[in-house]
């Protein structure tokens, strides 16, 4: 072989022999860049996920607080409307309360709340009050319970108060006393 031959073998074997190398190394590059791939596309899928979740849970509390305000706001209606019909109620009863008190049924209730007032003194001096607005039944009352009865200074829509002085002890039979407990204790129901 002359030494050109020489070097055209030489030549031959060594570009070969750098080219299955570079291919070699090419192979192993591709193949560590398809791993580094594969490994963010994964961590890339995990992240997007994630993102997704907290979006998801983000956008359920923004729901839950949009709720809250908007029930809130509602309850606040509610109670409004239903504040607006316990006074209209509670007027109706007023009203219905001065028409009772010119029946025969309100006279023979004042009489019933005036004898338990002085069963419960039993021998204690007791004053026994009705309603101004009951001056027109003060002599009849005084008759049917056999009592003295004074008049009230200040009104209290009908029925009776009656003072153990001896006691302190107070006897609150008065509509006015009654309608408050009912006011104060009414409550709308769902049904």
């Amino acid at each position: 072989m002359t030494t050109e031959e020489k070097l055209k073998y030489f030549l031959d074997v060594t570009i070969e022999n750098a080219s299955n190398n570079s291919a070699q190394i090419i192979d192993d590059y591709t193949a560590s860049l398809n791993k580094s791939f594969e490994d963010h596309k994964v961590d890339a899928t995990r992240q997007a996920k994630l993102q997704v979740e907290l979006g998801i849970a983000q956008l359920e509390k923004d729901k839950n607080k949009e709720l809250s305000k908007e029930q809130l706001i509602l309850k606040k209606e509610l109670n409004k409307k239903q504040d607006n019909l316990k006074e209209k109620l509670f007027i109706e009863v007023g009203y219905l309360l001065e028409d009772y008190m010119s029946s025969r049924a309100y006279q023979e209730l004042l009489i019933e709340q005036i004898n338990f007032a002085k069963e419960f003194a039993k021998d204690t001096d007791i004053t026994i009050y009705i309603d101004p607005a009951d001056t027109g039944k003060l002599a009849s009352l005084m008759t049917a319970t056999n009592t003295q009865i004074h008049l009230n200074e200040h009104s209290f829509m009908g029925g009776t108060k009656a003072v153990i002085h001896s006691k302190n002890i107070l006897i609150d039979k008065s509509f006015e006393t009654k309608l408050k407990e009912a006011k104060d204790s009414f409550a709308f129901t769902n049904k």
